[in-house]
């Protein structure tokens, strides 16, 4: 397990191109919204946050004068119309705003949303942030490449995201995980396994334990375990190849250490070929889609030129493929890559894949 420090500096956020709105707008994700990330910011108040054991969440309740407060709570139930229902104002008298919450940890210094339905109590989240270019090429490919699809919107330089539900990595590990079962452990290294071959495929980097959540299915006979990504800001960034390997992240060592307890070389092995043939037949129905999104992140910057020069000769070292090192920039590493996975997933000696692993 390597011990290296495997994240650089603090990313910074990208602009959202002319292209990369033309493609929103084409597959309904960029669409007008009457509030705006930096409206939120002008709250004139905050309190700290605190779990039900009086630990810091490392978010703040934020508050606003009576008169913004009103427009704010307006414009978000708006906001969760159009994001969850068909838009109108029918439903906005059985909405309440019960709580807007500020995170400054992280890249994306988010705004939670919490509306309560008044009628019967029932209440979800979501999230309004500043966009960035990474995280969208990120929530798009989560979309098209998981077993999840994913709901949100972009309308000028907000950002707004549904809700994914889960317990958080590290609580599930250090809470939950003592307790489960020697077959749930088994079915969690296996979905770890997954897991950390989906991040790796489509480049989704910095999968430490809170950056995804572990989601538990009651199943007629048994509990069902999924890992979901949680966290896009670090979409095809860094330069070091590692940094999309979620096993290589001290925060991750219990559940690769789980994994060597629990699995067979050969079963770690049919589980990677496993995933990598479902993302090649996800390729294949998403493909036209793909191709519009990938054209748009060869065009685009969302790296510096350092790091799509250390990551290409990674990748071309570990599969020894030589369409990377004819990449130019992350865009064009993140084709080569997902077309390699298109081209292989029916040979289970796919070259080099098993030379590295957990």
């Amino acid at each position: 397990m390597s011990e290296e420090k495997l994240m650089s500096k603090k990313k910074p956020a990208y602009p959202v191109t002319e292209q990369l709105r033309g493609y929103l707008k084409e597959y309904n994700r960029n669409i007008k919204i009457p509030i705006f990330y930096e409206d939120l910011l002008r709250f004139s108040g905050s309190v700290v946050v605190y779990d039900k054991n009086d630990e810091d969440t490392l978010w703040v309740r934020v508050f606003y004068n009576e008169f913004d407060r009103q427009e704010i709570d307006l414009s978000l139930k708006r906001v969760y119309s159009i994001l969850h229902s068909d838009g109108s104002d029918s439903i906005l008298e059985f909405l309440n705003v019960d709580a807007i919450d500020y995170c400054t940890f992280g890249n994306s210094k988010p705004f939670r949303i919490k509306v309560r339905n008044v009628l019967n109590d029932n209440y979800t989240y979501f999230y309004v942030k500043k966009a960035d270019a990474s995280r969208i090429y990120g929530l798009e490919l989560e979309h098209m490449l998981s077993p999840y699809n994913l709901n949100f919107l972009v309308y000028k330089d907000t950002l707004i995201e549904e809700h994914i539900a889960g317990i958080p990595g590290d609580v599930f590990i250090k809470d939950f995980l003592p307790h489960c079962t020697e077959m749930e452990k088994a079915q969690i290294a296996k979905e770890f396994v997954k897991f950390n071959e989906r991040c790796m495929i489509r480049l989704l980097g910095d999968m430490r334990s809170y950056n995804y959540v572990i989601v538990s299915t009651h199943d007629f006979d048994h509990v069902v375990y999924r890992i979901r990504a949680i966290d896009f800001d670090q979409q095809s960034f860094e330069g070091k190849f590692k940094v999309y390997r979620p096993q290589f992240f001290k925060e991750n060592n219990i559940m690769v250490n789980m994994v060597r307890e629990k699995l067979q070389r050969s079963s770690v092995d049919q589980y990677k070929v496993e995933e990598r043939s479902i993302m090649a037949k996800r390729l294949i129905s998403y493909n036209e889609r793909m191709e519009e999104l990938l054209d748009c992140a060869k065009n685009d910057t969302i790296s510096v030129p350092e790091n799509v020069d250390r990551l290409k000769m990674e990748i071309l070292h570990f599969v020894q493929d030589v369409e990377f090192k004819k990449a130019t920039s992350m865009g064009e590493i993140l084709e080569a890559a997902l077309d390699f996975v298109k081209r292989n997933y029916e040979d289970i000696n796919t070259r080099g894949l098993f030379r590295k692993g957990l």
